[in-house]
């Protein structure tokens, strides 16, 4: 009887278990308090830990049952449009300001797909930028501009 093996479950799981170890070793430099009264490493700790198991779960379930799955074939076209979108955006949202660094990078993100028409992403950076401007900026009272120095105002 030949075992399989689901390389992206393993991988996933191992992405996993690593994203949860860096909360948990991150937490650990905080004060955990008490379970009736808990510190602000607490929540961390708990989630990460929760993350790392699940993760352990689902690489142990590739090891053990998984279905043989190839990987097609990788859009390096969109892979590489969102990373220069993200970077823009963390390297421009001081000097332009939240709106127009959040809209560049909604509509790059969007158009990383082949299949989306300018229209459609148009509307969909639109909003994204209005969501995040009403969540970040209003809602949690991000202090970043609205709109930045670059841009004259």
């Amino acid at each position: 009887m030949e075992r399989r093996r689901s390389f992206p479950d393993i991988l996933a799981g191992g992405i996993f278990v690593l994203i949860g170890g860096a909360f948990v070793v991150g937490s650990l430099g905080y004060e955990l308090g008490a379970p009736l009264r808990m510190g602000p490493g607490a929540f961390p700790l708990l989630v990460g830990a929760t993350v790392a198991a699940l993760g352990l779960a689902i690489a142990i379930k590739g090891l053990i049952a998984g279905e043989v799955i190839s990987f097609g074939s990788i859009p390096w076209r969109a892979v590489a449009v969102i990373v220069l979108a993200l970077l823009f955006f963390g390297f421009t949202v001081r000097g332009l300001g939240f709106v127009p660094a959040s809209a560049v990078t909604a509509l790059l993100t969007t158009l990383a797909s082949s299949r989306v028409r300018l229209l459609t992403a148009v509307a969909v950076a639109a909003g994204l930028t209005v969501a995040g401007t009403l969540i970040f900026v209003v809602g949690l009272q991000l202090r970043i501009p609205l709109v930045g120095p670059w841009l004259g105002f």
